[in-house]
């Protein structure tokens, strides 16, 4: 797969912006602050729905502009496909598909696939684990659409149903209240094992390319690795052990992938009349996804606290470059292979590790990457110039 063509207006710092691209390698070329991030950002919205930068789509809006507007000329193969996506301010985003009827921004996805290095991806090993759910709910719904309705069902339900524990906390626990959470219970058991179940399936493909990813980029004396960490376990992200000290059905986390969806959900059941004392004093859902880790691992040690600065670098590439394997894999059986976005990237390399990377990458169907001058590029990745200036493209190099 590659953009042939990129048209936002009102996005961002674009009031109106057109960019042609092609198969191979694109640099965008411009000085910091110019809005080559914006133009990347937009891609990566395409196929997410969501932004590297930011949590809400406000900020994607041109200062003073109700809306902003992608269109994108996406060619698989010899089918190109051409899809919009209107973001509006205070109300329900809209897609379009090939000009045809607005459809809801979610059937959007899967059109377009990105796999987007950043800066920020440092947050991947730095930051706390709601980027490292992201992380991999961000790739099941790139492989899978139709997970993106099961991330929605399963936040929509917690939500719900923190609600209902605040509200018991704040006055006296009633039978009413009782029978409201045990249906609240159900809901979110069945929702809460279909996301486990296809995240414990992703990290056991994931592992594998992302100890051959970090064996690429660096000199091979560590090994990296990837743990899931689910709160059936009986362990909470915040250390506190078991959900209520006692009767939490503990489980090792071989025994979770050989549960299906519905053993899975009797598990939550179980979890969560294990842990509703303790649910009610807090006013908050303990167990489940929200709550589960992603423990990255270099050696026997955490990644987290004991990686040095370019181990942490290397650490975020690897991520990225097997979730870029993982949907290679993908596209042998009848995927796409995804467009490569580096935003930014090489400013924050070592020379070693930029040869490394570029010479990786150098070989996708499109590679787009950004930097403020020629030399951040290594020469492995050779290929068309373009200039951003501001407000827009000022042409090939």
């Amino acid at each position: 797969m590659y953009l042939e063509h990129l048209s936002l207006s009102d996005f961002r710092s674009y009031a109106q912006v057109d960019l042609k691209l092609g198969p191979g390698v694109t640099v965008l070329v411009g000085s910091n602050g110019i809005g080559k991030t914006n133009l990347m950002e937009a891609i990566g919205y395409l196929a997410t729905l969501g932004s590297h930068r930011v949590s809400t789509d406000a900020p994607l809006i041109r200062f003073g502009s109700e809306r902003a507007m992608i269109r994108a000329k996406l060619v698989r193969g010899s089918q190109a496909t051409v899809v919009e996506l209107e973001i509006n301010a205070g109300r329900a985003n809209r897609g379009r598909i090939n000009r045809g009827n607005p459809v809801r921004a979610r059937d959007i996805l899967g059109i377009c696939q990105t796999v987007l290095f950043a800066p920020e991806d440092l947050a991947l090993v730095k930051g706390d684990p709601s980027s490292r759910r992201r992380f991999l709910d961000d790739m099941l719904v790139s492989l899978l659409p139709a997970h993106a309705a099961t991330r929605a069902d399963y936040d929509r339900v917690l939500k719900q149903r923190n609600a209902l524990l605040k509200s018991a906390r704040a006055g006296r626990f009633t039978a009413g209240h009782e029978a409201t959470l045990d249906v609240w219970d159900q809901h979110m058991a069945r929702a809460g094992a279909e996301l486990l179940h296809a995240r414990l399936e992703l990290v056991e493909r994931l592992r594998p390319h992302l100890q051959r990813a970090y064996a690429q980029l660096t000199d091979g004396s560590k090994d990296a690795d990837a743990r899931y960490r689910s709160t059936l376990q009986g362990v909470l992200d915040d250390g506190g052990g078991p959900a209520d000290g006692a009767a939490a059905p503990g489980a090792g986390l071989e025994e979770l992938r050989q549960l299906s969806v519905d053993q899975l959900a009797g598990r939550y059941v179980q979890a969560f009349a294990a842990a509703r004392r303790k649910e009610l004093e807090r006013g908050i859902s303990l167990v489940g996804p929200h709550r589960d880790e992603l423990d990255l691992l270099l050696g026997p040690a955490p990644a987290k606290g004991y990686a040095s600065h370019g181990e942490t670098w290397s650490m975020c590439l690897a991520l990225r470059l097997a979730s870029y394997y993982v949907m290679l894999d993908d596209a042998l059986t009848g995927g796409s292979a995804p467009i490569l976005i580096l935003d930014d990237v090489f400013a924050e390399l070592d020379v070693q590790r930029r040869r490394k990377l570029a010479a990786i990458v150098a070989g996708a169907e499109q590679v787009l990457v950004t930097a403020a001058v020629d030399a951040d590029i290594p020469e492995e990745l050779a290929g068309r110039r373009v200039k951003v200036v501001p407000g827009g493209i000022d042409g090939e190099g």
